[in-house]
């Protein structure tokens, strides 16, 4: 999907929006499970306040690491297998 001096065609394009909806979409989705993993003991066992703040702190953060790694590594994956030449599995 590399065009050095060349326009990308529609189905091009077309494909690498469908591909960052699909990166942003399953990234909110495990970033939402892990913190309700992470965050969730503390509202389900009513755990006080600084209990409380510690694990909702580490599920943002577990969250928002994950949300970006999942990102960057769908669509790395996507250019990888765009590339011309390749069939898009890596053997």
């Amino acid at each position: 999907m590399e065009h050095r001096g060349g326009r990308r065609t529609r189905a091009e394009r077309d494909a690498v929006t469908v591909e960052i909806g699909y990166a942003l979409c399953s990234a909110a989705f495990a970033a939402a499970v892990l913190f309700a993993a992470v965050a969730g003991p503390a509202y389900v066992f009513g755990l006080a306040g600084g209990a409380r703040g510690t694990l909702v702190g580490a599920g943002t953060t577990v969250a928002a690491a994950v949300f970006v790694v999942r990102v960057v590594s769908v669509l790395v994956r996507f250019r990888r297998s765009a590339r011309p030449g390749r069939t898009g599995t890596d053997a």
